[in-house]
């Protein structure tokens, strides 16, 4: 390979680097600009590239009545759907990575296409069984609809680090009298916790920002997204950015806390 092409090679990557960079975050600077100026400079032209540190936007929006209760409702749903997320997801993925059984491609396939049904085609039949089975409107119940949105992610991305795992280091501590349970817990299971945080998080997003399922199955408990399609519809500008800084910011700080796994399931899963 010749340096101008290894040249022209690293630009393209770099130049792929910085707009995606810029992709991700001037959105989000944007967001925080007009979060933190007052509401006359929201709606002022042409728009200021500082912020004035104008808080009142967000004072007014955290007083708003039910906010706190819907922040409390995002995060214990969030929470639930991670946890049943790597307990159903991880011994599934394990399952796929260390036995051969007939079908076996064909389940991961179908573990892909439990996502290609949108939501709104399953929101009157989810709504009718949860009326039946009194889930309608509770915590667990949207969990669990959380939980099957984010479980392919969490099956998917367990199977390849799994994958990445050479079985001989199992078998070898099972010569030396470990039970396969055993095995995995002192062996398999330390080198794959980053990879299983990872995707902790992928299900902690996933459920964090999903609206749609909230806002038809909850109404006295809904979560943040849901009611702030609810309430801001129709709000002033600088509400609507305010809302959009309170759900952004979470999510980007529980990621921000868990940045080491990230960055190591990707060493993991490339063994």
């Amino acid at each position: 390979m010749s340096p101008r092409t290894t040249t022209a090679g690293r630009t393209g990557i770099w130049t792929a680097t910085i707009f995606l960079c810029l992709w991700v975050l001037v959105p989000i600077y944007f967001l925080l600009v007009n979060t933190l100026s007052s509401p006359e400079e929201v709606t002022a032209f042409p728009k200021a590239y500082v912020p004035s540190f104008d808080t009142s936007s967000l004072a007014f929006f955290w007083g708003f009545a039910g906010v706190g209760k819907a922040m409390l409702n995002s995060v214990l749903v969030a929470i639930i759907t991670m946890i049943l997320s790597i307990l159903l997801g991880a011994p599934a993925g394990y399952a796929l990575s260390r036995f051969d059984f007939r079908g076996k491609d064909a389940f991961r396939i179908l573990v892909l296409m439990t996502r290609a049904f949108p939501l709104p085609l399953l929101a009157l039949p989810l709504a009718v069984m949860f009326i039946r089975t009194g889930l309608d409107d509770t915590i667990f119940g949207l969990a669990l609809v959380h939980t099957t949105l984010a479980l392919p992610f969490a099956v998917l991305i367990t199977f390849s680090l799994f994958s990445g795992i050479p079985v001989e280091l199992e078998e070898a501590a099972w010569t030396l009298g470990c039970t396969r349970v055993e095995a995995f817990i002192k062996v398999v299971f330390p080198l794959v916790l980053p990879g299983i945080a990872a995707s902790a998080v992928f299900a902690f997003v996933i459920s964090w920002n999903e609206v749609f399922a909230a806002s038809v199955l909850t109404i006295e408990n809904r979560t943040l997204t849901a009611f702030l399609l609810q309430s801001l519809d129709v709000s002033p500008l600088h509400l609507k950015f305010a809302g959009g800084f309170v759900l952004v910011v979470p999510a980007l700080i529980f990621i921000f806390m868990v940045r080491k796994y990230l960055f190591a399931m990707w060493g993991i899963a490339n063994r």
